[in-house]
């Protein structure tokens, strides 16, 4: 790898820790590579599609003439591994908030958790979380939130490709979903507590895929003093 070829276009396939926001991860990429490299100043990068500090997992990061192809990436499938926990909730829909709202969930069977997941599959209506990044009037949600201001999200359209390699242990549920560009996996964990009559929240989220790109193929080593880099032309 050269100066040349970073600012040519590479990707990059970071293992996102969890507590760590995307821009955190991008930065401390950026630092990395203009140290080791000597780039300059205006040295282009970017990531492909945000994930939340309580998700782990496939962060695509664009060097160079390659983040022209950050939206293309964006609008790509995605594919996570989900856990969620039944008959409680929390205001954030994962672990951010402390759990409020529990409900007796004993008379919840394996049978109503899959029918209740197959209900999500193909195009669905999904209203995003209070706490997301999503611009109201000019401010993010989750500010307006953390404020006390009552905030109010409009429902828009996601497709849930499959549910898929489900394992029920109660009051646990995980599963691999694979969605649209903008789902929500922490609306869908409330969602199908809804459905369940007991609610729910997520307790674990990795993002494993984002089109042809996989988890497997990734890389946390950027965090560390030695350090290498995993990279697709």
């Amino acid at each position: 790898m050269t100066a040349e070829q970073l600012q040519s276009g590479y990707i990059f396939l970071l293992d996102k820790p969890l507590d760590w926001t995307s821009f955190q991860a991008v930065n401390k990429l950026k630092y990395k590579l203009k140290r080791e490299f000597n780039l300059p100043k205006k040295f282009k990068i970017g990531h492909a599609g945000t994930l939340d500090p309580r998700a782990t997992g496939l962060l695509i990061v664009c060097t160079g003439k390659f983040t022209k192809k950050i939206s293309e990436i964006q609008d790509a499938p995605k594919e996570y591994w989900t856990e969620i926990k039944i008959g409680v909730q929390t205001e954030s829909y994962d672990t951010e908030k402390p759990e409020i709202l529990h409900r007796d969930f004993s008379k919840v069977t394996e049978e109503q958790v899959n029918k209740a997941l197959e209900k999500f599959l193909g195009e669905i209506d999904q209203k995003p979380p209070v706490f997301s990044a999503i611009k109201i009037d000019g401010a993010r949600a989750y500010n307006l939130a953390r404020a006390g201001t009552e905030v109010e999200m409009k429902s828009r359209k996601t497709t849930i490709h499959y549910i898929k390699d489900v394992e029920i242990n109660f009051p646990i549920v995980s599963f691999t979903v694979g969605c649209s560009k903008g789902t929500y996996i922490r609306s869908l964990a409330h969602d199908i507590g809804q459905e369940l009559g007991v609610g729910a929240y997520l307790t674990q989220l990795r993002r494993t895929k984002i089109g042809e790109y996989c988890i497997e193929d990734a890389t946390a080593e950027f965090l560390n003093n030695d350090y290498r880099f995993n990279t697709n032309d």
